[in-house]
């Protein structure tokens, strides 16, 4: 359930602050969106994986520790962000 290496670097480069930032909290949220996305779809699939599921509970609760520490940074970047990956509504 990784993402391809391709996907990966292909979201780097979209949400990157400046040329050699790889660890930006926007990046990592991006990343945990996607991977979130992925399993969503998996387990729609195959609804008693309870190991897999756990661990999308676990990589939501990651994320939006990511998005709280946004908030307290920098509440523009935290909106921009949202709106771009459309989290909320």
């Amino acid at each position: 359930m990784a993402l391809v290496a391709e996907r990966k670097s292909q979201l780097i480069d979209e949400y990157r602050q400046n040329d050699k930032d790889t660890g930006s909290p926007e990046i990592q949220i991006a990343l945990l969106t996607e991977r979130i996305n992925q399993l969503t779809e998996h387990l729609k699939t195959h609804k008693k994986d309870q190991a897999s599921r756990r661990g999308l509970l676990k990589m939501v609760g990651q994320r939006s520790s990511l998005l709280k520490y946004l908030t307290r940074l920098d509440r523009d970047r935290y909106l921009k962000i949202i709106q771009k990956l459309g989290l909320r509504k």
